[in-house]
């Protein structure tokens, strides 16, 4: 659910810490593999106690930025961690992580393209296509659209029942070929491929189908209902698919 930064959230980070933030973050553009990870893991973790949004415009390695809505977001683990489906279905369900690794996995490599203006190129994303979940739930004739919950406690997303079913839609395990660490969304979020990131919602918990699309976050914000790159928001981005 990358998106724009939050006014306030937490402690603010100190100007040292901001300094050599940004330091590093300079350093993991051209560090080795290694030591990017660690500067994206490090810059995540600032993020989390920024209530400026300030790292959220910092370089790293990866190319991505750090962005949350709510002040602060729990963590989860295989012990801890469930997504329900349910609403308009015949039979509701919760899923533990193992459940969802257990699942047939689909692996896709495309561009991951932010509303604010940056991209990442060939960012691999592998998961269960939510296609498979909404086909085991039993969708009722009535149902519409699907509305997705985070367990930031905040964040929402919606989108019709016909683009949620379409194959490069993912409730995703796995980035950039390593279990989603939790400042990526982690462990389980969802990835909508033709779309602009904040549609793919982070920390995903909840997967809810209904009669009609509920806007979103940012859609309540002025954001886009449809997000198709390069065809919504003013943005004229080449195309993700």
């Amino acid at each position: 659910m990358e998106s724009e930064p939050a006014g306030t959230r937490g402690a603010p980070v100190g100007r040292r810490v901001f300094l050599g933030t940004l330091g590093l973050g300079a350093l993991g553009v051209l560090a080795a593999p290694t030591l990017q990870r660690g500067v994206e893991a490090f810059l995540g973790a600032a993020a989390d106690i920024d209530p400026t949004g300030l790292t959220g415009l910092l370089p790293n390695g990866g190319g991505f930025r750090y962005y949350s809505v709510a002040t602060s977001v729990p963590h989860k683990d295989a012990g801890t961690y469930r997504l329900t489906v349910d609403g308009l279905v015949d039979r509701p369900a919760a899923y533990t992580l193992a459940d969802l690794k257990a699942l047939p996995q689909t692996r896709m490599v495309r561009d991951v393209q932010c509303v604010t203006g940056w991209r990442v190129p060939e960012t691999p994303f592998e998961g269960v296509r939510l296609s498979h979940l909404l086909d085991a739930a039993g969708v009722r004739a009535s149902a519409g659209a699907v509305r997705f919950t985070c367990f930031d406690g905040a964040y929402s997303e919606s989108l019709t029942l016909e683009q949620a079913r379409r194959d490069d839609v993912l409730v995703a395990l796995r980035m950039q070929d390593e279990d989603i660490g939790h400042s990526h969304g982690g462990p389980v979020r969802l990835y909508v491929a033709p779309m602009y990131f904040y549609k793919s919602a982070k920390w995903l918990s909840g997967i809810t189908v209904t009669e009609d699309v509920r806007p979103g976050y940012w859609e309540e914000r002025g954001y886009d209902i449809d997000a198709w790159v390069g065809r919504s928001n003013g943005r004229d981005d080449e195309p993700t698919t």
